[in-house]
């Protein structure tokens, strides 16, 4: 099987050191783990200029376009790292999949207004990436077999010259305000509150859209809020000119190693506090809570349905459950799925059986995604979708979307949401919308 070529570079552990140097580029892309030395903030992967832009078209069926997307990692052909060289990516996809995508999943209405206009899905195809490894503090290019020795040279001249610092500015002309009022949320909580008496259903996450008029450089807009909220599932994409996907996600969504596959869905919140006392309380209070345990369990059970349809027979367990991670506006509970990839499924397969996260649906899932349809009434977008890679040796790693914004048309868009229940109260979760998205609205508006 051909190899990778590896190019050592200088270890840097922002990977904007590196970034800033293409982030203007076609196909520029970084996922940033921006915790470095935490369980899951081992690697940073970025790149640019991909062979193939894979946009999913008008009417394309959601499979169609995930077989599109294995038909391209074929094309660009398997390769394997050098011996005992450890690293995520070998040369592949890399890009988002939004909410919305599982509309071409799935049959769905289609009441909710589009007025974002983001393409359902986007990834490029990659013969080249730079990965940092913040365990190993270690930087290094990865080439693909097929990367042309002259386009090895460029990009190696490219990242060994001292870096321009290229960030301009960015502000909000008008304060962060929600598209709801408190009684249209509220009338909307008591909607789901009928349903699931009646039987419907059991959770639904609902979501409410912050919005602002801005202006200038999103990258600017990035470096901040990632240093005022670092989450393992970090990632910048530059769409178009004025136009970028911003994610300070903290929660994966389905990882493949080696054909083992990992789910870790969140779901439980308590907001921090900056007196150390009523932090540790508010932590404690969310893990002796029945109601959030319960709203756990029932995603637990919904993704060991979902990702049991393209894992092994009795290889899906739960070796994770109701742990604590904290960052730095919210407490979380989360639990950890795991299951053995089947012998004639694929990671592309999981995406089809598992998108979008139940974490971010509710369950019954297809049910829940029609009644946040009918009662959120715009798209969601890149929310609750998902950053992610697929390299050509299977290996996968994706977020669900959730603390993510939307910089497009000199307009930022953030959604804040939360799982309502038979014993929920609107008012706390309207606030836990808010409280979700605080620290980057604030971060923003001081800017």
């Amino acid at each position: 099987m051909p190899t990778c070529t590896l190019y050592p570079l200088p270890y840097q552990p922002d990977p904007a050191f590196y970034f800033e140097r293409l982030r203007r580029a076609p196909g520029a892309i970084l996922l940033d783990s921006a915790r470095p030395g935490a369980e899951r903030g081992r690697y940073d992967l970025l790149s640019a200029w991909p062979l193939q832009q894979l946009q999913a078209h008008p009417e394309e069926d959601g499979r169609d376009y995930l077989q599109r997307l294995r038909q391209a990692l074929a094309d660009l052909g398997t390769a394997q790292l050098p011996e005992g060289i450890e690293l995520p990516f070998a040369g592949g996809l890399i890009g988002y999949l939004s909410y919305d995508f599982g509309r071409r999943l799935e049959q769905l209405p289609t009441h909710a207004i589009d007025d974002l206009g983001l393409p359902d899905a986007r990834l490029g195809l990659y013969a080249w990436a730079l990965v940092s490894d913040h365990r190993l503090c270690s930087s290094q290019l990865v080439f693909h077999p097929s990367l042309p020795e002259a386009e090895q040279q460029r990009l190696i001249a490219l990242f060994e010259a001292s870096s321009l610092g290229d960030s301009g500015d960015f502000h909000l002309l008008a304060p962060m305000t929600g598209d709801l009022h408190p009684e249209q949320y509220r009338a909307a909580f008591d909607q789901v509150q009928r349903y699931i008496q009646a039987g419907d259903c059991y959770q639904i996450n609902l979501t409410q859209r912050f919005r602002a008029p801005c202006q200038g450089d999103p990258w600017r807009a990035y470096q901040v809020l990632r240093a005022a909220c670092p989450t393992p599932f970090s990632g910048y994409q530059q769409l178009d000119e004025g136009t970028a996907l911003l994610s300070f996600s903290p929660e994966r969504f389905i990882r493949v190693s080696q054909g083992e596959v990992e789910t870790r869905p969140i779901k439980g919140t308590r907001p921090r506090a900056a007196d150390p006392i009523e932090d540790a309380r508010n932590a404690a209070d969310l893990l002796a809570s029945p109601k959030d345990r319960s709203e756990n369990l029932m995603i637990v059970d919904l993704l060991r349905n979902d990702i049991g349809r393209t894992c092994q027979t009795g290889s899906v367990k739960v070796p994770e459950l109701f742990s604590l991670e904290s960052y730095p506006n919210v407490h979380h509970l989360v639990s950890s799925v795991v299951g053995r990839l089947a012998a004639d499924k694929d990671a592309l397969d999981l995406i089809a059986g598992s998108f979008p996260g139940g974490s971010i649906t509710g369950a019954p899932k297809i049910r829940a995604m029609q009644i946040i349809d009918e009662l959120e009434p715009t798209r969601r977008a890149l929310y609750c979708g998902s950053l992610l890679y697929v390299d050509v040796r299977g290996e996968m790693d994706s977020s669900i979307a959730i603390r993510s914004l939307l910089i497009k048309d000199n307009q930022v868009s953030c959604w804040g949401g939360g799982a309502v229940v038979a014993d929920s109260h609107w008012q706390a979760e309207y606030e836990e919308s808010i409280a979700k998205v605080r620290v980057l609205m604030e971060t923003l508006q001081a800017l």
